[in-house]
């Protein structure tokens, strides 16, 4: 056999690897999974919170099945949801997202906006995502109708923690909450909700798009019990044994997804720890509508005593 019919036959087995690689992809990021944790955050003696953790969405109208499993969530009747941002890629995706959640909107739940929320998607080389987080400064496609997505879930009870601090009851316990926004767009300023833990009340708790350091470490020294975050989605393209390849952000492949903790040291060098669950999301972009060994979540959290 020549050179030439050798590399033409290794060059056309990696093509086959790589059709059959993406076609997996595609099929694997409609495989839309419910994860479900338990997290020893409350004080001792109390009876467990459920909380339904959403993120990453990402939707378009023509998603279907995406729609119909979304619709199902309510089924589970969470004590709160929260909800960490990049929702939908297209204004006609506004109305079919909220018929989707339907009484999710009805119970106990705060949001924050990821960049997904404010812009649509644009094309970007898929390769470059494994270069490293992605470029904001260059985020200047048509604007998303942030503020009609912000007054439906406003008018229907949920709670903006967009540079917000609020106190819901949740299932008889008191919550203190604290949030900011996007991160990625470099639209965070943890000063106007930064201070020191509350006191008076069961859990505090933090919420975030994108969990930059800067962020978690802030969080974490003013004595965060938990801190809620998305945008990774989980590394998107993961390895087996190995995981995932990049976070889309500073935080390390080792707490992509899932229940961890964050540790640091105050001002005066006492050493804080937040649990933390950054959800792997339920969507992509339009434009990577693929997902390799990290199927879509949602999460159900069920807090539980110390």
């Amino acid at each position: 056999m020549s050179a030439r019919r050798t590399l033409t036959g290794l060059a056309s087995g990696a093509a086959a690897v790589g059709t059959a690689t993406l076609g997996y992809g595609l099929w694997e990021a409609r495989q839309y999974t419910l994860q479900q944790v338990a997290v020893p955050v409350l004080p001792a003696g109390q009876e467990p919170i459920r909380v339904l953790h959403i993120s990453d969405i990402h939707l378009l109208p023509r998603q279907k099945a995406k729609l119909e499993w979304v619709s199902r969530l309510a089924e589970l009747e969470p004590d709160l949801v929260i909800n960490t941002g990049d929702n939908f890629c297209s204004p006609d995706a506004l109305e079919p997202l909220l018929d989707a959640w339907g009484s999710l909107l009805d119970r106990p739940g705060v949001f924050v906006f990821g960049s997904n929320d404010y812009r649509m998607p644009k094309f970007k080389n898929p390769a470059g995502y494994l270069a490293g987080p992605s470029n904001v400064k260059k985020h200047t496609t048509d604007e998303l109708p942030f503020e009609d997505l912000r007054a439906a879930m406003t008018s229907r009870g949920w709670t903006d923690l967009n540079h917000a601090r609020a106190e819901l009851t949740v299932a008889g316990r008191r919550i203190a909450f604290r949030g900011t926004d996007d991160a990625h767009l470099n639209k965070d300023d943890y000063s106007l909700v930064a201070g020191p833990a509350v006191e008076d009340v069961d859990l505090n708790v933090a919420v975030t798009h994108a969990p930059y350091l800067r962020l978690l470490d802030a969080m974490t020294a003013d004595g965060m019990d938990m801190i809620f975050a998305g945008h990774t989605h989980g590394g998107q393209v993961c390895l087996p044994f190995k995981g995932a390849l990049v976070t889309n952000c500073d935080l390390d492949t080792g707490r992509v997804k899932g229940v961890s903790t964050h540790t640091v040291a105050d001002q005066h060098g006492v050493e804080h720890t937040s649990w933390m669950h950054v959800s792997a999301g339920l969507g992509s972009s339009p434009f990577a509508p693929y997902r390799i060994a990290c199927r879509p979540e949602a999460t159900l959290l069920t807090l539980v005593s110390r």
